[in-house]
């Protein structure tokens, strides 16, 4: 019976049976069995993940590694294990201000992992990068949006244009900061996902509607990122500390739980993580937002930042770290009200909130006051394609009000390319009197701000917005300072009957779809109703 029992024990060692659960250390690797069919290799001179084995097929793509962004250089690489029930490795790099975290439990095969920084990382941007085989996960984020196979750059070396005139980029492949607790890639019986959950993203930056790359398909290797920090459209400064816990997870093609639980991180002495009994919240009531729209509340501060969606008119927020700050209520997107609160940990903080948004009379309004444009001409294609996408709808154009939906008027518009747009409205007798014009924008592209005029009056030139130096309509963005602008329309200008109002863009840019431009939330003309 020994005897039998041995050589069965070699016959399962020579067929590849999963050891157990544990770390082995060679000369350069630390190679991790999950016990769960994930066995990963982290290279011990500079942290990179070289190995992704799966149920016995290797993943990890065969050029660079995985890592955070291009790798972290030399660094010190030190692995241990804890109880018997999590293998640690910690990789603090030697040029960089980074810290990277890799943590196994047994039987699970996810790779937990946390990112500590004290300082902004060049290039300016912060990112978890996966560089996986492309012919075991060919589909990426969103389907194909963010494939270039066969492909052709034409804006930089980011965007493509295929031969049937669609277009690619990695940037399409990008959802609200809100709504990306997960996403992932797959091939057949497999797929990867990145999983951000609870506060994972309160030491990042940009706010709930922040959207980054989440994955790109090349020849060779399909990219699985998470974007932490970066300066696609970049609204607010960096913040330092420790970015996640986040995860990398392997399954057989199934959507795992973006609830995952890494509260277990309190025991690995992990720098900046900061428990829950540590923290706080903030609980209360939010008013005054119509129901068609989302209430979602803002908090933060130069250190953190958190948000949650009402429900039923109340909220309660994740839990925070101690601090003060401010608290925003958004309509949708679209900012209506703004306060402060103060978190101290152990207890929940009372604090309502009321929409201040005002509600004047007007004569007509195309689009909703809500921060996005996802109603107008071509707003339901701009987060996955480029403007020059063939699927897209012709740019400029004429709204006649009364007559015309919100997607016939264009969501942006360009100065040098698409033409102006222009909206044809009648006035009764009453009407015709000084009337206030309202432009409310999204995202500003070199400059550019509307230009109106109705009959002989030319609004006056609003000047440029606050620069993002960063390309934004073309790459699927649509969300920056959100700029409103008014005009007092004098009535020497109205006549009662048809009238023509004229939107442009004052400055100039680039040629085509990279002149200046800006995107569209919504335009009203406010006034007396008629009689």
């Amino acid at each position: 019976m020994i005897i039998t029992s041995i050589i069965l024990a070699l016959a399962l060692v020579g067929n590849g049976a999963d050891a157990a659960f544990g770390l082995t250390t060679t000369s350069d690797r630390y190679k991790v069995d999950t016990n769960g069919g994930l066995v990963f290799e982290v290279n011990r001179a500079n942290g990179d993940v070289t190995s992704l084995l799966f149920n016995g097929v290797e993943y990890q793509g065969s050029g660079k590694a995985s890592a955070i962004n291009s790798g972290l250089g030399t660094s010190q690489v030190s692995a241990e294990t804890l109880d018997n029930k999590y293998v640690k490795i910690t990789a603090k790099s030697s040029s960089l201000p980074v810290t990277q975290y890799y943590v196994a439990k047994p039987d699970d095969a996810t790779i937990y992992m946390a990112t500590y920084i004290t300082g902004e990382v060049d290039p300016g941007e912060l990112r978890w990068l996966a560089r996986l085989r492309q012919e075991s996960l060919p589909t990426g984020v969103h389907g194909d949006v963010g494939n270039n196979i066969g492909c052709t750059a034409f804006e930089g070396s980011d965007t493509f244009k295929c031969s049937n005139g669609q277009t690619r980029c990695k940037m399409y492949t990008s959802d609200r900061f809100i709504d990306d607790q997960i996403h992932g890639v797959s091939g057949s019986n497999v797929a990867v996902w990145m999983i951000m959950p609870g506060t994972a993203y309160e030491t990042s930056s940009g706010g709930p509607f922040m959207r980054d790359i989440n994955s790109q398909t090349g020849s060779s290797d399909q990219e699985l990122y998470w974007y932490m920090n970066s300066g696609h459209v970049r609204t607010e400064a960096w913040r330092f500390g420790l970015m996640g816990p986040y995860a990398m997870k392997f399954t057989k093609g199934d959507e795992p739980s973006a609830d995952l639980d890494t509260s277990f991180f309190v025991d690995l002495d992990i720098e900046g993580y900061v428990p829950a009994s540590q923290r706080g919240s903030v609980s209360g009531s939010v008013s005054g937002v119509p129901d068609a729209f989302e209430a979602v509340v803002h908090w933060y501060n130069d250190k953190s930042q958190y948000w949650t969606k009402a429900t039923g008119g109340s909220f309660k927020s994740p839990l925070m770290k101690p601090g003060t700050y401010t608290m925003k209520l958004y309509k949708g997107e679209y900012e209506v009200a703004q306060d402060t609160v103060s978190v101290t940990a152990g207890s929940d903080a009372t604090k309502n909130i009321a929409s201040a948004e005002p509600n004047p009379s007007v004569v007509w309004r195309i689009g909703d006051f809500d921060g996005r444009p996802q109603e107008l001409k071509n707003g339901d294609k701009i987060e996955r394609m480029h403007p020059s996408d063939v699927r897209m709808s012709s740019w400029g154009g004429t709204f006649t009000v009364g007559q015309s939906s919100p997607r016939n008027f264009p969501m942006a518009l360009f100065s040098k390319s698409g033409g102006t747009a222009k909206v044809n409205f009648d006035l009764a007798s009453n009407q015709v009197q000084d009337l206030v014009l309202r432009v409310g924008t999204t995202l500003s592209f070199k400059g550019g701000r509307p230009s109106v005029a109705i009959g002989s009056w030319t609004g006056k030139d609003p000047g440029a917005p606050k620069l993002i130096d960063s390309r934004g309509v073309t790459r699927g963005a649509y969300r920056g300072y959100g700029e409103v602008y008014n005009w007092t329309v004098p009535a020497s200008a109205l006549k009662s009957g048809q009238n023509t109002l004229t939107i442009g863009v004052y400055g100039s840019g680039d040629q085509d779809f990279l002149s200046a431009n800006y995107i569209v939330d919504a335009i009203e003309l406010q006034g007396p109703a008629a009689t």
